[in-house]
């Protein structure tokens, strides 16, 4: 390997102005992403702050529903996971019976632990958000379509996915 063929290295040996301003930028990102952790309450009404200027700028520009159906659907992934358990104690069930809590002193106890936790949920979920708002834009985003079929498509898809999660397996 020759001199400089490194990622973020330049042809002397030290990491490029680019390479380094992006990492710089990365560390201060991650900064911010770690101070605000403890603050689920003021992350969740920016998140809400920022659909809510997302709707209104679609609602403005009478387009881009494409866009918010593709958001709609990315969201309802997010809260799918949100809502599953990382291990589905059906799968892990030998007998038939219904899962239940533990009765005997020998038995293990297992809390509910999710697939995707609330932090990287809000974050997913904001990150969605400012990738649909950037792509309004766009011109190239803005696909004519009827937008009440995409409404009642994502109520049918919203319906039959929340009625499989909620399903009781007895």
């Amino acid at each position: 390997m020759s001199e400089g063929d490194s990622i973020g290295e330049s042809v002397h040996g030290k990491p490029s102005v680019v390479y380094r301003f992006f990492t710089r930028l990365g560390q201060i990102y991650q900064s911010w992403l770690d101070k605000s952790t403890p603050y689920t309450a003021v992350r969740w009404v920016v998140t809400l702050g920022l659909s809510f200027i997302y709707m209104i700028r679609v609602y403005l520009l009478q387009g881009w529903y494409i866009v918010t159906y593709a958001l709609g659907i990315y969201h309802l992934n997010l809260f799918i996971a949100f809502l599953s358990p990382k291990v589905d104690p059906s799968l892990m069930e030998d007998s038939d019976d219904c899962p239940s809590l533990p009765t005997k002193q020998n038995e293990e106890f297992r809390p509910f632990i999710r697939r995707l936790p609330e932090f990287k949920f809000w974050h997913s979920a904001t990150k969605g958000i400012l990738v649909a708002m950037v792509c309004t834009f766009f011109e190239a985003f803005n696909v004519p379509v009827f937008w009440p079929i995409l409404v009642m498509y994502f109520i049918m898809l919203f319906c039959i996915t929340m009625k499989r999660q909620i399903k009781v397996t007895c």
